[in-house]
């Protein structure tokens, strides 16, 4: 099993959401999140002041899914998060040992 964690820009979101329903993944969590990257923020004006934005708003997805689904889950968040922009997220990719549904009990793929 494979837990996938893609920090996305956050109106990428439902496009995200779609493409991984397409792939046949029933379940994700999605987080708000703050960060920066390469671009290290931006200046913005407000009210005639000028300020430093470090960090800029992030959504970040975490999928658990079957190896042999993981290729095409990855695939379809990167077709559905990019804009070609600097700032387009980034995906990491582990193993997971063990999974465990609490309500049932069940383990393994089963708890998916």
């Amino acid at each position: 099993m494979k837990k996938i964690e893609a920090i996305i820009k956050p109106f990428k979101l439902d496009e995200v959401k779609e493409a991984l329903h397409e792939v046949g993944l029933q379940g994700i969590t999605v987080l708000e999140a703050k960060g920066f990257g390469r671009q290290k923020g931006h200046t913005e004006l407000y009210r005639g002041a000028e300020y430093v934005v470090d960090f800029l708003p992030k959504v970040k997805i975490e999928v658990i899914c079957e190896d042999s689904v993981a290729e095409r889950a990855i695939e379809a968040i990167t077709n559905a998060a990019r804009t070609g922009r600097i700032g387009d997220g980034k995906i990491f990719v582990s193993s997971i040992e063990e999974v465990i549904r609490i309500r049932t009990g069940e383990k393994g793929e089963a708890a998916i």
